[in-house]
């Protein structure tokens, strides 16, 4: 499974709505990010273990 980078677009109470590099929206509760995700944030993806750019 390859890395997927994504950006965080909006957070909706405990839920953050982003957007990967290929254009590909998500979904996905704010307590399984790294903390101190914000809108604006950089995350990757890497064998279902979210971590900040």
């Amino acid at each position: 499974m390859e890395p997927v980078y994504y950006t965080v677009d909006s957070i909706d109470g405990d839920y953050a709505h982003m957007i990967s590099d290929n254009g590909v929206e998500n979904q996905v509760a704010m307590f399984l990010l790294p903390e101190g995700t914000t809108v604006g944030s950089r995350l990757v993806r890497n064998v279902l273990e979210w971590s900040l750019v």
